[in-house]
């Protein structure tokens, strides 16, 4: 059996925030796929006994009433921005859901307690199919990253990045910086999804998840070197293998929708993940709920690239 246990169960997609203040934030997509959840505490393991905090409820009608989806919490230019997808209905169209980007907002210090606004779309251009967007801040310049169905390109998704004029608006086209092409990246179906970003030893690094969300689901990765243009798709090297799957042996499966995070020495990178513990899923994988949050630390090798090891260590 697996040799860690998760640190908080039935929440996939996790994103967890260290703020200036000392305190870790955790958001997730909850089972019932209805709700802004946050937790706060003042270590990572103190996180599984926070109390959760609903923040914000999806409306019973209108485009983001339903299947609110991968949250993020980032804080840019004094406000606090949860990140969200949401669709108008469950309905299936040319076998994708409706769901579109969206962002809440608060000026509160605490999050937790503040008022939220209502969601704004996040806009790309590009009316389709589009989901998981992350923020990160490079040489001062902020940057929206997130997956997309394009109209030309089978598949369900690719990954796009482009500057931010505000943190809830875009300021210049998108750039497609990878679409699945990989074997390991169309099992069930063709997806790249899920982008988190990590700046370390002179490269910024973006992981991805790939195929469907059952023992399929895995992590590619994507760099570029931290001084050259993150908008030009050439500076992108990718990874033609995934570099994080299932430890069937170890009864982990289908690891993946990470985020990154530092432990309290504020030295050591960590990884945030979801996974699961069986293969047998009645269904829909989407509503099993199932997928539990991981933590494990990230090594480097001698080149300065991170090493994930395997899902079921913590080391």
């Amino acid at each position: 059996m697996a040799t860690m246990r998760p640190l908080i169960e039935q929440r996939a997609d996790p994103h967890i925030h260290k703020h200036e203040d000392g305190y870790y934030y955790f958001t997730a997509s909850v089972p019932g796929y209805d709700r802004l959840e946050l937790r706060r505490a003042a270590s990572i393991e103190a996180l599984a006994e926070a109390p959760p905090i609903t923040v914000w409820r999806k409306p019973e009608s209108g485009p983001f009433s339903e299947l609110i989806w991968a949250p993020e919490l980032h804080h840019h230019r004094d406000r606090w921005y949860l990140y969200l997808a949401a669709a108008p209905s469950r309905e299936i169209r040319n076998g994708l859901f409706q769901h579109r980007m969206y962002a809440i907002s608060t000026e509160a210090a605490d999050p937790l307690t503040g008022t939220w606004s209502s969601p704004v779309q996040v806009e790309t251009g590009v009316d389709s199919f589009c989901l998981d967007a992350t923020t990160f801040v490079h040489q001062g310049r902020l940057y929206y990253v997130w997956a997309q169905k394009a109209p030309d390109i089978p598949g369900n998704s690719n990954l796009y990045i482009a500057p931010m004029e505000t943190p809830e608006s875009i300021s210049g086209p998108p750039v497609r910086l990878s679409v699945p092409e990989f074997e390991w990246e169309t099992r069930g179906f063709s997806v790249n999804e899920g982008p988190a970003v990590l700046c370390r030893h002179g490269r910024v690094y973006l992981t991805y998840s790939a195929s469907a969300t059952d023992e399929n689901y895995c992590m590619g990765m994507l760099w570029a070197d931290a001084d050259a243009d993150l908008l030009d798709p050439a500076s992108w090297t990718k990874s033609p293998t995934p570099v994080f799957e299932s430890d069937p042996p170890n009864a982990i499966f289908g690891p993946g929708h990470n985020s990154f995070t530092v432990a309290e020495d504020d030295q050591t990178d960590l990884l945030v993940y979801h996974a699961r513990t069986y293969t047998e899923i009645e269904g829909d994988p989407l509503w099993d709920p199932n997928r539990h949050t991981y933590v494990k630390r990230i090594h480097w090798d001698v080149d300065g690239f991170p090493l994930f090891g395997k899902p079921s260590s913590r080391d």
